[in-house]
């Protein structure tokens, strides 16, 4: 079988630059973690769980800690840009890899509108932006030019290059981390805390199990976790990508998971009574439930108007930052995708500044349709969260099969127990999936199939001189597992069925049980190792190999 030959050398002249330092590499994941999530996490999880939401909160840190410790070892392993979109490419050949890089795009371009719809929720409390939205939460005309121009805006900064975005996300992430602690420290001290709220209105967990699990996909849960893999994506620009990919991505996990079960437990404890209806799902006048900027309007509550200013600045700089590096991130999975073949060549012209600029443009025209089908901050979180876990499931298998294929090959970070904790984080990927619910899960099966079209017709109307070797056989499962999958989000408690035919508990088991035989159904059919090999040879070892030019850490 023919090999996936990447490109001749007068193809790609221009390269990446590695210019990010450690702080700079680390600042990237931990300000795409603390974006909106944290303006409107504790307030959505307390309406989908009640108090319970700070188990949600657990549950959903452990499930991404598994899936980040996995990137950590692929990240080090081969740092290349977008490195998410790639690793399936190189262990599964073409057909998986054209669609996890689909999966991974279709994140990266779709997360900048929902920090700017973040941006516009709390900026209606100035007086001027009161036109920006409707009751219902979805943008007016005129809140859909702020929210095209905030776009440009983060298209802009792109531009200037990646020493210029490093630096400015570094100086916003600072901040980004400082205003949350901030808040936690002064309400908890100032504003007081009532552990009888554990047990107000109606009760603990008035849902039970099922709005506990479910409040970690569809709540923005998994969504505020995310953002980790950023140091994989931009690894083709670093410059000790083995040192520092692994330290990174698991260090912006510890510091979101803290960050975020911390702001739950001090949201609800300082709500005061009158701002508890009868049950946490009320929705009325007065009531938390029907914040539009709930920190800033818990802490004007209580009396701290000097913390609801800084609060209502940050929902501009915290969600802006996230955007921003999101933007950059989507621009570098296209480039990886045009580099392995699947979308057009163009997607790999460089600036003189080094940046993917056709990828930065598409990211602004995608992110400006995000506002017309999916128009809200909540709407949108849920089916990006599928489409996320969904790129992030192509780690773990890909992981599987290098511990098979490649035993012996340089792996500066080693998963312990890798052969237990890879499936598992395959496992959790698909029950993130189940959790987002049919509504969320039939709206990304039409990406999904949109993704499928565009790609064709890259290929069909020789918009790439590369065509790779789509090795049908290694993909195989991959088919199996979508619409199974699908099949059984559609029968469980959290499809369309008044009464579902996978009953509650069932359901994680039956869901469990699919995917482990998926994964070593994939571990069994990917690619040979020679193969494996000869394309990590032939497009890894370059970019890990590319000069970097001198630089002073940020």
């Amino acid at each position: 079988m023919a090999l996936a030959s990447e490109e001749t050398p007068t193809r790609r002249p221009a390269s990446l630059k590695r210019e990010i330092g450690l702080i700079g590499l680390l600042w990237a994941s931990v300000g795409s973690i603390i974006g909106s999530g944290w303006l409107f996490g504790a307030q959505k999880g307390l309406l989908a769980a009640g108090p319970a939401a700070v188990i949600s909160w657990v549950i959903g840190g452990l499930a991404i800690l598994v899936l980040a410790l996995v990137h950590a070892e692929l990240g080090a392993m081969y740092p290349v840009s977008g490195g998410s979109a790639r690793f399936p490419h190189y262990a599964f050949g073409g057909a998986a890899g054209a669609s996890f890089g689909w999966f991974s795009w279709l994140q990266a371009a779709t997360v900048a509108p929902i920090e700017v719809s973040a941006m516009i929720n709390y900026a209606t409390h100035y007086s001027f932006a009161h036109g920006w939205l409707h009751p219902d939460a979805t943008l007016t005309p005129s809140g859909l030019a702020v929210a095209i121009v905030l776009m440009a805006v983060l298209s802009s900064i792109n531009f200037l290059g990646i020493r210029a975005l490093a630096l400015t996300n570094s100086s916003a992430t600072w901040w980004k981390v400082a205003v949350p602690l901030l808040t936690i420290l002064v309400v908890a001290l100032v504003g007081g805390l009532h552990p009888g709220n554990f047990h107000a209105a109606d009760g603990f967990a008035p849902d039970g199990a099922k709005g506990v699990l479910a409040a970690v996909s569809t709540s923005g849960i998994i969504f505020s976790y995310l953002g980790f893999e950023q140091a994989d994506q931009l690894a083709g620009e670093c410059r000790r990508p083995k040192r520092d990919i692994p330290f990174a991505v698991i260090g912006s996990i510890v510091i979101g998971f803290i960050i975020y079960v911390a702001l739950q437990v001090v949201f609800l404890l300082a709500l005061p009574a009158s701002a508890i209806g009868p049950t946490w799902a009320t929705v009325g006048t007065g009531f938390y439930s029907a914040f539009t900027g709930p920190w800033a309007q818990l802490a004007s509550l209580l009396s701290l108007g000097w913390l609801a200013a800084i609060l209502y600045f940050d929902a501009i700089v915290s969600p802006g930052g996230t955007g921003l590096i999101y933007t950059a991130a989507s621009s570098r999975v296209s480039y990886g995708l045009s580099r392995n073949g699947y979308v057009p060549q163009a997607y790999e012209r460089l600036s003189d500044r080094g940046v993917p600029w056709v990828g930065v443009v598409t990211a602004f025209v995608v992110g400006c349709i995000c506002f017309l089908p999916f128009p809200s901050w909540q709407s949108l979180v849920g089916l990006i969260t599928s489409a996320s876990v969904l790129m992030y499931a192509g780690a773990p298998l890909s992981l599987g099969v290098f511990r098979r294929r490649l035993p012996d090959a340089e792996r500066p970070y080693r998963l312990p127990l890798a052969q237990v904790l890879a499936p598992l984080a395959f496992i959790v990927s698909s029950l993130i999936i189940l959790w987002s619910g049919w509504t969320t899960d039939w709206k990304l099966g039409v990406a999904i199939l949109l993704g499928y079209v565009i790609l064709a017709l890259s290929r069909g109307f020789h918009l790439n001189a590369h065509k790779p070797v789509l090795q049908w056989r290694a993909a195989q499962w991959l088919p199996v597992y979508l619409i199974g999958l699908g099949v059984i989000v559609y029968l469980s408690p959290y499809g369309p069925l008044k009464n579902p035919l996978i009953p509650l508990w069932w359901d994680i088991a039956v869901t469990a049980v699919f995917s482990l035989v998926i994964y070593y159904w994939a571990l069994a059919v990917a690619l040979p190792t020679e193969q494996i090999q000869a394309m990590i040879d032939e497009v890894v070892v370059p970019e890990e190999e590319t000069v970097a030019a001198p630089l002073t850490p940020h």
